[in-house]
């Protein structure tokens, strides 16, 4: 029988003292087991979240015209709307069944890529930036955790994220419908490219983590848990101490369900150098397994491997 995955409680971490400490140990020992757990008490109320889930499907219903306007190739589609087909797993030339839409920080700076909005949805912009503010403050205290689990200072991970290129994506997995590509699934089993992601549940169940024998763990759709799990950056910055999982989103027992989800992907400033640390490397059998590579190089490599940039 598959395992659950454990559960977190960000109140622990907010309590201090031997709560705080607890807190650290779960979710570091969670990271370094497999990768992933399920965070509660995360303080977002249901109610903006029921919110975020309803302006995105008041845009992802618009006509394909109106939606296509919205898409920015030339910024590799990292603000604004993708199309359906578009995007496909690493090493996996089938395209996922998905759209989606992907918003930043509002930062007043120019270098800076700025958030594009839909004009025809009412508090699309509200609701979705909202949650973005919510889960980045959420990210904040995570990375902090994980920081002190690996032995180094509170604010070593979270100043990496400062002016990063941290993104939430709204998706949108429509019904199946009767011609679906050959080998296409909803989200290819991959990694997450970035430190960690923060995936408010999903309108329906579909998701599922790969467990050491090469089981899927089912991960129940669920409002009240944010699920949580450590992406390649944080796995070559610690040398794979902590594990960036395999995961996927299979396609639905029918033809007529769709689906909706909101990852955020939490990622650091370009020029931060994720080359495994000689402490890590210590701790993981005195071999880097991972190569020096820089969070921008990363990021663009994986963009063109997943179709989103050339």
């Amino acid at each position: 029988m598959a395992r659950e995955l454990e559960i977190c409680d960000l109140r622990n971490w907010v309590a201090g003292g031997n709560r705080r400490e607890q807190f650290v140990q779960k979710m570091g020992d969670s990271l370094r087991d497999i990768g992933f757990f399920a965070l509660t008490g995360h303080g977002i109320p249901i109610t903006e979240i029921d919110q975020s889930y309803d302006v995105a499907e008041e845009f992802f219903n618009l006509d394909q015209t109106l939606k296509s306007k919205y898409e920015q190739s030339d910024l590799h589609r990292q603000r604004g709307y993708t199309p359906y087909g578009v995007e496909h797993a690493k090493d996996n030339p089938a395209p996922d069944l998905k759209e989606f839409w992907q918003t930043g920080r509002t930062v007043d700076n120019p270098d800076f890529l700025t958030n594009i909005w839909p004009s025809e949805v009412q508090n699309f912009e509200k609701s979705i930036d909202g949650l973005f503010l919510g889960l980045e403050k959420m990210s904040l205290q995570l990375l902090s955790a994980a920081s002190l689990y690996l032995g180094k200072n509170e604010n070593w991970l979270p100043e990496m994220t400062e002016l990063g290129n941290t993104i939430l994506r709204v998706i949108h997995y429509p019904a199946l419908g009767e011609n679906v590509p050959k080998d296409a699934v909803r989200s290819a089993q991959h990694e997450d490219i970035n430190l960690i992601t923060l995936l408010v549940g999903a309108t329906a169940d579909g998701l599922q983590v790969m467990d050491h024998d090469g089981t899927w763990i089912d991960v129940e759709g669920n409002h009240e848990h944010i699920i949580v799990d450590s992406g390649d950056m944080l796995q070559s910055l610690t040398n794979g101490l902590f594990k960036s999982t395999t995961h996927r989103v299979v396609n639905p027992p029918d033809a007529q369900s769709d689906r909706y989800s909101m990852p955020m992907f939490v990622h650091p400033r370009n020029e931060i150098d994720l080359t495994p640390l000689p402490e890590f490397i210590e701790l993981t059998g005195g071999k880097a397994l991972y190569p020096p590579i820089t969070a921008g190089e990363y990021l663009h490599q994986r963009l063109v491997e997943i179709g989103l940039a050339n």
